[in-house]
């Protein structure tokens, strides 16, 4: 298969990987959205961009925290083979070095929400670290805390405790990853604070590439076994990989209003759909929701307006 005259290399439930040569991939996010481990029949106009240049900002932002597999996101500066695809590519993709994925999610949670939600009340703890007793949903925790998980290619994550990680990827390579993980969500949670965000969790993917001419520093970041540098992958502190609350509107001991698929969610449970393909398609309404609420997250973390 071939997509703007390049090999395909594999489909998520969001973006579309594409080999560009030299050990680099041409990452294209669509306007597709998921639900309940199910593409459904809508897209969401607009937000392939949304989750492109939100990650292309929280990149910078913390290069000086951690290196990532960005080349550029400039069409222009791509292989002369997708010039032509200038208005397909324009805003909703990133050239990027191949990485060495560590098979690991790797989640920092501040507030008890989602499946740490469901973990606390069924023993008191997320993935193996006890909390104290009583917290309500929606909680902020004493301290952020790194609660892993294993990647899964088809449904949901498994949290897993720390030791898995360790037998998994090596003591020195799990310490490192939840150093990070929490000083990365330290970094986001402050900024998103001065916007009147709450970052409660998030997850990122880190993988191994090889060469110096990274985008941000590397001098304290471990290497894998050929020499390659850890460096920040994937998409990153997106409403699709993190959740972010109104921080005006906070009222824990209950779900709290997100900036993500809230809308999608919330009508998918209203029309009882079994959660089985084929997944149906959104009313506008939903759609025009949904979109306003990816764009407002932007917006407030950003400062800048998004071109549609």
């Amino acid at each position: 298969m071939s997509t703007f005259g390049l090999p395909h290399v594999l489909s998520g439930k969001v973006r579309d990987l594409y080999d560009a040569g030299d050990d680099r991939l041409l990452f294209v996010a669509s306007d597709r959205i998921s639900a309940f481990d199910n593409v459904l029949a809508s897209t969401i106009p607009g937000k392939g961009k949304v989750l492109t240049q939100l990650s292309l900002f929280w990149f910078d932002y913390l290069r000086d925290i951690v290196p990532n597999h960005l080349i550029t996101a400039a069409v222009d500066a791509y292989p002369p083979v997708l010039r032509p695809f200038h208005s397909e590519l324009d805003g909703r993709s990133m050239l990027v070095r191949r990485a060495r994925m560590v098979p690991v999610e790797c989640v920092a949670r501040g507030y008890l929400s989602g499946s740490g939600w469901k973990d606390y009340q069924r023993d008191g703890s997320v993935c193996g670290i006890p909390l104290p007793a009583g917290l309500r949903e929606s909680d902020r925790l004493p301290q952020p805390i790194f609660t892993p998980a294993a990647k899964s290619h088809s449904g949901h994550d498994e949290n897993i405790d720390f030791d898995a990680v360790v037998a998994n990827v090596g003591a020195p390579l799990a310490e490192q990853l939840r150093e990070l993980t929490l000083r990365i969500y330290a970094t986001a949670t402050a900024h998103a604070e001065s916007k009147g965000l709450i970052l409660a969790d998030t997850k990122f993917e880190f993988g191994f590439v090889s060469g110096t001419d990274l985008n941000g520093s590397y001098a304290e970041h471990g290497t894998g076994g050929d020499g390659g540098v850890l460096v920040l992958a994937d998409e990153v502190l997106t409403p699709d990989s993190s959740r972010y609350w109104l921080a005006s509107g906070y009222a824990p001991g209950g779900a709290q209003p997100s900036f993500d698929k809230q809308f999608v969610r919330d009508y998918l449970l209203s029309i009882r759909w079994n959660q089985q393909p084929p997944a149906p398609a959104l009313p506008d309404e939903v759609i025009s929701q949904t979109r306003a609420k990816y764009v407002q997250a932007f917006e407030a973390l950003t400062g800048s307006h998004l071109e549609f």
